[in-house]
């Protein structure tokens, strides 16, 4: 039965427990990519000043310590690690996020969890190195910077915006681990290839409710 529903065609709005929406839909991953790209623009711009492409860069609440900050020891020493500008790095992992976001299907939870865990990796680690930052333009800088404070929200923003799928697609796995005891199941399931445990354990974490609902959401 369940051979002849695939052939059939998956349900691509499936609901995955906990939730009661799908969170690899398109509403949620259009908003995913629009946030990011808001975050791109603005770190971009930033790395522009680092590059000394632009003059002088615009804050309207702090001033001039925008470019303390952004011309700091903490900030050049990161572009001495990265070979690049800490601004440009975020604008990379911003760019990062929006592919990530745009890729795939609306139940990639399931049938590509490997690029939900690159998904998840590069917006939940890009939060913390946020916040990190803040922290420095503070306690080491002794000056703050608007644009920068903006691009932590944002990313805070994204860390909201995409866990459920991460959460739903890590349960999906767990489940795997569960019914097999089989790391090598798992890994199979993490790069897409099919088989009856990752079947099963989709089923499992599947809501039993209509889905018409989450396919509008």
């Amino acid at each position: 039965m369940t051979a002849n529903r695939h052939q059939a065609g998956p349900d691509l709005h499936a609901v995955p427990e906990p939730y009661d929406y799908n969170p690899s839909s398109w509403f949620q991953r259009v908003r995913v990519s629009l946030v990011a790209a808001v975050g791109f623009v603005i770190a971009s711009y930033m790395a522009l000043y680092q590059w000394r492409l632009i003059g002088s860069v615009w804050d309207p609440v702090f001033g001039m310590q925008s470019a303390q900050v952004l011309d700091s020891d903490v900030s050049h020493m990161m572009r001495r690690w990265a070979r690049m500008p800490d601004a440009a790095l975020g604008a990379l992992a911003y760019l990062g996020d929006i592919i990530f976001a745009l890729a795939g299907s609306t139940r990639r939870w399931q049938y590509r969890p490997w690029l939900v865990i690159l998904f998840g990796l590069d917006v939940i680690p890009l939060g913390i190195v946020s916040a990190v930052l803040v922290f420095c333009q503070g306690a080491l800088v002794g000056a703050w910077c608007f644009l920068c404070l903006c691009t932590a929200v944002i990313s805070l923003v994204l860390v909201f915006l995409a866990y459920d799928e991460v959460w739903s697609c890590l349960l999906y796995l767990w489940r795997i681990w569960r019914k097999s005891r089989s790391l090598w199941q798992v890994c199979q399931a993490i790069a897409g290839r099919p088989s009856q445990v990752a079947t099963e354990a989709a089923e499992s974490v599947i809501q039993r409710r209509p889905t018409h609902v989450a396919a509008t959401r």
